[in-house]
């Protein structure tokens, strides 16, 4: 065991995470050059495409040290952006030690300072990395003064490199080497191994990624899941070298797979233990926390026939992500589908468009919304993160909605433009301080629902790409918050309903009619498209009729017969709108989750 390393590496976002971890992987050996591309542990097409990691990844590499002897690193490479936070903390209890990248330009940034806390929480070695050491407009000792200052850290031991040109690549591996302690355990206690991830494959069943605590596992074995008792044949145990290797064994210290032929989904769960059927293990390891999803939305399959599809799609897509939680909803305009809670915007974007490509689903998002709670006159508490179980208006006593601290670090000359959106936000009690000469640290506190609608996108296009932001959950706090609902024809279309504060009513019931006049097709009638809050009509747009030229036949003559041709028509479009209903086409429902940028 002491002859294994088990490290992550952790930054901000674009730091330089996945290129670091192509050069460590070079240096090692396990790929041909002709075989190699770059960031080639994202081996999802959407993350090649967007330039971001969504999932950690595993690689083992052999490593022959400066004092001759061989080890194996265990390199798991993570996310940075924010809403994959919980890929991190997963990744980190399966590590020793990690590697904390920071951009010599950039320095340290949000993103930096919340993986640093949770590696903290772990109690791992932290090695401190700069990257981008040849950029021109690198600037190293302002990074070694902010590691000290902001990070709290010892400089003197950080490691210089350049992971693009591949500088400095040695001397990380080495203090990997001697600066993580090797992982503890008895190889020959009863089995304990704790599953950080898991993946379905179509031939094999379900492959679980997992971390060796105590005891060795093998092939032939029987092993069982902790938490819901049920047992497997063990098929295949290895590691990964990019593609699974096999191996004999798995022992305590190792990080690998396991492949048992489990066919029932639902039976294997991140932050499960296993252990040995015939020697079971005193008690489970400690798991991963709950994670508690700050934004909702509801999928519905767009043909009914496909409910089945979407559901089987949704078990299997939660064993690879396992931030993700669903249960039934129905709904009158788009029948039956799931409610879904998501960690932001970015993670529902992420899964929305991983559904339709890996499993091959045609989808309709609802409205995203937050979870508000509400006190009922009778003294009961609700929360409701559906706008269909909106409790009667009269019964409410108060509503609360979830506020978030939301801290920014930004060139200072952002900070006015910065400070407007924020206000326009609805944000309270901001605190201003500067870390460093020319880069403000803003905290701002706000209510989690205008966050989520479009800040972010708004935020990096103010600061140019150079504001961080990073936020965690406060409270709850009253506030004056109304359901929102929209009629299509003096229907009520229950999938764009949204809950809102009362100020921002009148503006998103305007904005989400005119979008659905722009996205619904003419009809031969005239349709209302309204924004009503009760009772009370507070937007409108109207998309106008075709209008047949039933006078085009008619040259010269009498008018008096053009006029009876027209009234006719009249009569005729009149008791069309009485029986006319208006399908909306999938397209408008996205059209109105769109920001103003968009």
């Amino acid at each position: 065991m002491d002859k294994i390393r088990n490290f992550s590496i952790i930054a901000h976002i674009d730091h330089g995470k996945s290129t670091l971890a192509d050069r460590l992987i070079q240096f090692a050996g396990i790929v041909e050059d002709r075989n190699f591309q770059d960031q080639i542990l994202d081996n999802m097409d959407i993350e090649r495409e967007r330039g971001i990691t969504i999932k950690s990844q595993v690689v083992s590499l052999p490593y022959s040290a400066k004092d001759k002897k061989d080890y194996t690193l265990n390199l798991i490479d993570t996310p940075g952006h924010v809403d994959f936070s919980y890929e991190v903390s997963r990744s980190l209890a399966s590590c020793e030690g990690v590697l904390l990248l920071i951009d010599a330009a950039q320095g340290v940034q949000a993103q930096t300072l919340a993986n640093l806390y949770l590696a903290m929480e772990h109690n791992l070695e932290i090695i401190p990395v700069i990257n981008k050491i040849d950029l021109p407009s690198a600037d190293v000792d302002r990074v070694i003064e902010q590691i000290e200052s902001e990070l709290g850290l010892d400089a003197t031991d950080h490691l210089k490199c350049s992971a693009k040109m591949g500088i400095g690549i040695e001397e990380i591996l080495e203090a990997v080497v001697t600066r993580v302690p090797p992982p503890e355990g008895d190889p020959d206690a009863p089995l304990a191994a704790l599953i950080f991830d898991a993946k379905y494959d179509s031939f094999r069943g379900t492959v679980i990624h997992c971390r060796v605590f105590n005891g060795t596992v093998k092939s032939g074995d029987t092993i069982r899941f902790v938490y819901n008792n049920s047992s497997y044949r063990v098929e295949e145990v290895g590691h990964f070298l990019l593609q699974r290797e096999k191996r004999d064994r798995l022992s305590a210290g190792d990080v690998g797979y396991i492949i048992a032929g489990v066919k029932t989904v639902s039976d294997v769960r991140t932050g499960d233990t296993i252990t040995l059927e015939n020697r079971p293990c005193a008690k489970p390891l400690p798991g991963f926390k709950e994670v508690k999803p700050v934004v909702f939305a509801s999928i519905y399959p767009i043909a009914a026939d496909d409910y089945s599809d979407l559901s089987d799609s949704l078990d299997k897509f939660k064993l690879n992500d396992a931030s993700f939680v669903y249960e039934k909803d129905s709904s009158a305009a788009l029948g039956q589908g799931f409610r879904c809670g998501f960690l932001g915007l970015l993670h529902l974007d992420i899964v929305q468009e991983r559904l339709e490509r890996e499993f091959d689903l045609s989808i309709i998002i609802s409205v995203p919304s937050v979870r508000y709670r509400f006190t009922l006159k009778d003294g009961t508490t609700l929360f409701v993160d559906n706008p269909a179980h909106y409790p009667d208006q009269m019964s409410i006593l108060k509503g609360e909605e979830p506020y978030i601290r939301a801290a920014m670090m930004l060139p200072e000359r952002y900070m006015g433009a910065v400070m407007k959106l924020c206000m326009e936000k609805r944000g309270v009690n901001s605190t201003l301080n500067y870390p460093t000469p020319g880069r403000a640290e803003l905290t701002y506190e706000m209510p989690l629902a205008e966050v989520i609608f479009d800040f972010y996108d708004r935020f990096k296009s103010i600061t140019q790409g150079y504001g961080s932001f990073d936020y965690d959950i406060i409270d709850y706090r009253e506030s004056s918050l109304v359901l929102l609902d929209i009629l299509v024809n003096g229907e009520k279309v229950d999938a764009l309903s949204q809950i809102v504060h009362r100020e921002r009513a009148r503006t998103r019931g305007l904005q989400a009619c005119e979008r659905l006049k722009e996205e619904i097709p003419k009809q031969m009638f005239k349709i209302a498209i309204q924004g009503a809050i009760g009772g009370e009509i507070i937007s409108r747009t109207t998309i106008t009729a075709f209008r047949k030229d039933v006078i085009a036949k008619c040259y010269g003559g009498d008018i008096s017969r053009k006029r009876k041709l027209l009234e006719k028509q009249k009569k005729g479009k009149k008791r069309m709108k009485m029986i006319g209903n208006v399908s909306i086409p999938q397209s408008a429902f996205l059209s109105v989750l769109k920001s103003d940028a968009e």
